[in-house]
């Protein structure tokens, strides 16, 4: 099994770590508790040795052991073993046969090339996880860096607790992830029979709703103010006047006459259009494709001129609610999120990591009494250029796409 040779630069892992991995050693001669030192990106999670405790699912890597190292040979080593505190450490406690070959093998998709059975084989997605991650440098990284370039004596900032940096740069994060870094997420969804979708767990904002065709091809959804969802439907007297419980809460009613109005619309068909198209000699049904909708008998509303249906977020109950001619179908639901949600978010990528520093920077200074105000600005006029800067080296905007778009300049657009 060969081995190929760290860098010196900034990449730790080796090829082998890197698109399979896995990471080799050789056991000792004879011993107990043999420690084996990794040196992944990705820290280790051990739930549990024995494959028969359910905490075992939770492994992020599989142990296998060979007397010879030969494809076939290996065999997972499900004997007592722990993870020391650094996630990197791996001591096995019962003592693997003599000189034997000690492979680590991250999950992955393929299950590894080690496990001779389905139920050896590392299956996961932890090595796919570790793609591209070059690119990022981790938030905690970007404190500590901060901490000894900018913090300290005859510096712009001779003391800070650790505590307001670490506030600083996820304030900055979440900032960042609004509308600079590509931080857009995307959720494939199957239409339920209730028309209801329930917002994703980190949901901020969203970005773009679409549905997709048998051909994988997306069209875009395009929110509505055609109907709301009422937060509340009160139970009211004859008076109008709404009826309060035993508690003198005003009782609600269930469901909503609005929500049933909306769910059972069919906007191809609203009556307020048939008697029209009937009166053109049309029947139900028959007219041409994209025709019936509103704003055809009195002129095209453009916020309206969509026919791949509609949809209305429920900020307030946190979820999404579709038009009826999109039930069954497969929705994909692109969204923002504030970066700090999951611990695998909290990564900044390194072309915005001068514009952290700026941030955060000026966030301690300006939040000082007795700061100069001289300083502060030019803080502040530091921050926005460096912003700015990042989001055109994040906007990965290339000259070929440009020439691609252009090449139809000579178009003719028919109005």
């Amino acid at each position: 099994m060969a081995i190929q040779p760290k860098s010196n630069g900034l990449i730790t892992e080796n090829a082998q770590q890197y698109y399979q991995g896995s990471q080799g050693f050789r056991a000792a001669a004879s011993g107990v508790n043999q420690k084996f030192v990794t040196d992944f990106n990705t820290e280790l999670i051990l739930g549990d040795w024995n494959p028969a405790n359910p905490n075992y699912g939770l492994n992020n890597f599989k142990v296998y052991t060979s007397p010879s190292g030969i494809s076939g040979s290996w065999s997972e080593w499900i004997t007592s073993m722990s993870v020391g505190s650094d996630g990197r450490t791996i001591n096995l406690d019962a003592a693997p046969s003599a000189n034997a070959y000690v492979v680590v093998q991250l999950t992955i998709l393929t299950g590894g090339k080690y496990g001779n059975t389905e139920a050896e084989k590392a299956y996961g997605e932890t090595v796919e996880d570790n793609y591209g991650s070059y690119q990022y440098t981790k938030v905690n990284d970007v404190i500590n860096n901060f901490l000894v370039a900018y913090v300290g004596q005859n510096k712009l900032i001779p003391n800070v607790n650790r505590t307001d940096v670490i506030f600083h740069a996820k304030r900055a994060m979440q900032e960042f992830s609004y509308d600079t870094l590509k931080s857009i997420k995307s959720a494939e969804l199957t239409m339920p029979a209730s028309l209801t979708l329930v917002l994703p767990q980190d949901f901020v904002n969203y970005v773009k709703m679409s549905y997709i065709d048998q051909l994988g091809v997306k069209h875009p959804i395009y929110p509505t103010d055609l109907s709301i969802r009422p937060q509340q439907t009160l139970i009211q007297d004859n008076d109008g006047i709404p009826v309060q419980d035993n508690q003198g809460t005003n009782t609600q009613g269930n469901p909503s006459k609005t929500n049933e109005r909306w769910d059972n619309n069919q906007i191809k068909s609203r009556e307020e259009l048939y008697d029209y198209w009937v009166g053109l000699g049309y029947q139900n049904g028959d007219w041409p494709q994209g025709w019936g909708y509103p704003g055809q008998q009195y002129g095209l509303d453009t916020t309206l001129a969509n026919i791949n249906g509609y949809y209305m977020i429920d900020q307030a109950f946190g979820k999404i609610s579709f038009s009826n001619d999109l039930t069954e179908s497969l929705i994909v639901l692109e969204y923002i999120s504030d970066g700090l949600a999951y611990e695998e978010d909290m990564k900044i990528p390194k072309m915005a990591e001068e514009a952290m520093y700026a941030h955060i920077s000026h966030a301690i200074v300006a939040s000082r009494i007795g700061q100069p105000e001289y300083i502060v600005q030019r803080l502040k006029r530091e921050r926005s250029a460096k912003l700015r800067n990042a989001k055109l080296r994040l906007s990965n905007i290339k000259p070929i796409d440009i020439i691609q778009a252009f090449r139809g300049k000579s178009k003719w657009i028919k109005h």
